[in-house]
């Protein structure tokens, strides 16, 4: 099979009919630029709940953890976003490059930064995002309000986060994932906890903490998807972990949440 008809065949496969935006982007690019689930498929389910598409043109955007910066592209693209792409990871110059391949680089600004030392001032942004990053630095009741500072009043801070349903008991991971369990997976979430713990800040508004339907379906797909066609080793060893682990759960525990929560 042809380089153009293996590519065809992918965009065939990853097709979704609840991600209409994100399937008109290049395959090839969203599996070479991963670094977990697929970041622009769940962008575009917070989108709704965040009221991306009622922002004003040029509204400022913060991208926390934003990785190889897609979400910041898709960002500014579909909504027409200036994206501030920040991440600790990724270096500002190879998003850069990226960003200026993309044709938005009038529109995202790639910076590093360590998420506990944000140098925005107060009221920087008229929105917050972040996807599949926010439970690696965000758990603590502490962390919320020193975020969303950077809100203008009145702005809306979104995440999507790997959840679970149901918080686990106990200090044992659940029987039938035990062999695929790493201890990073103690910072997944039910929905329910995750209002709790926004609303108890006092710093928003809770206005959605849901669960995304069959979300584990999709991350399941773009799994397999990343581990047979990352060109990084590396990475194609993550998805094969995933595969294993989302297979062993066949969605009774783990999945995906939306927080949405207005200053």
């Amino acid at each position: 099979m042809t380089d153009s008809a293996t590519s065809e065949a992918l965009a065939h496969r990853l097709t979704h009919p609840r991600y209409p935006r994100s399937n008109t982007y290049d395959v090839r690019w969203t599996i070479e630029n991963q670094m977990g689930p697929h970041a622009l498929w769940l962008l575009e389910w917070l989108a709704p709940a965040l009221g991306l598409d009622r922002l004003p043109p040029g509204a400022r955007v913060l991208d926390l953890g934003c990785g190889r910066a897609m979400t910041s592209v898709f960002l500014a693209r579909e909504y027409g976003a200036q994206v501030v792409a920040a991440d600790l990871w990724v270096k500002p110059g190879e998003n850069a490059v990226r960003i200026a391949e993309a044709g938005v680089a009038d529109r995202v600004l790639p910076v590093l930064a360590e998420a506990h030392e944000l140098p925005f001032a107060e009221g920087s942004f008229d929105a917050i995002v972040s996807v599949d990053a926010y439970q690696y630095f965000g758990t603590t009741d502490l962390y919320l309000p020193t975020l969303t500072r950077l809100l203008k009043p009145g702005g809306r801070i979104g995440v999507v986060v790997p959840s679970v349903r149901e918080e686990i008991e106990g200090a044992e991971p659940p029987a039938h994932l035990a062999d695929h369990w790493d201890p990073g997976f103690w910072a997944f979430h039910s929905p329910g906890w995750w209002h709790r713990n926004w609303t108890r800040t006092g710093a928003v508004t809770v206005e959605a903490a849901d669960w995304l339907p069959d979300g584990w379906r999709d991350w399941l797909l773009w799994s397999e998807v990343c581990a047979e066609e990352s060109p990084s080793e590396f990475m194609a060893g993550l998805a094969r972990a995933s595969v294993d682990l989302l297979n062993a759960d066949r969605g009774r525990l783990l999945g995906f949440t939306r927080v949405v929560g207005r200053r």
